[in-house]
């Protein structure tokens, strides 16, 4: 045996990994969400933005890309696609022509009654209580806040 050789480890374990567990989740609750948002014309990045809005309306695009922490060259297209589909209205800020304001369109303002249905669906799938879902949305919360300090 060879004592200068470094120790044998084992290579890290899919299975074993937090970041796989999220991600694999994440794809699953993408999955339920594209049934559920189907019906209603929305893709999950479309659904996030209209949650900001029906929250706050007229907005710019920098707060809304704060929120859902997005840049805005990831967000202009999106919100392209969404004022091409009567979703929202982009108009540019008079006081400052850089930027751009977003608002709901009567059509996406009404959308959001249809969305009310769309938590209490996600609650039943997951098979957890109210609390266990609170829990683990605030345990997210923190990881997020923690590995963002860390970035």
């Amino acid at each position: 045996m060879d004592t200068l050789s470094p120790p044998q480890t084992q290579a890290p374990r899919l299975d074993d990994q937090l970041c796989f567990a999220l991600y694999s989740t994440s794809l699953a609750m993408s999955k339920l969400y594209r049934k559920l948002l189907r019906k209603m014309g929305l893709t999950y990045s479309q659904y996030l933005v209209m949650m900001v809005l029906w929250e706050q309306n007229e907005l710019t695009v920098s707060a809304v890309g704060e929120r859902l922490f997005l840049d805005s060259a990831t967000l202009t297209p999106l919100l392209k696609r969404m004022e091409q589909a009567d979703l929202l209205n982009r108009v540019r800020a008079a006081a400052d022509e850089r930027q751009v304001i977003i608002s709901l369109t009567a059509h996406g303002d009404a959308l959001r009654h249809e969305a009310a249905k769309i938590p209490p669906c996600v609650l039943d799938a997951s098979h957890c209580s109210i609390d266990q879902v609170v829990g683990m949305k605030d345990e997210l919360n923190a990881l997020r806040a923690s590995l963002m300090q860390s970035a």
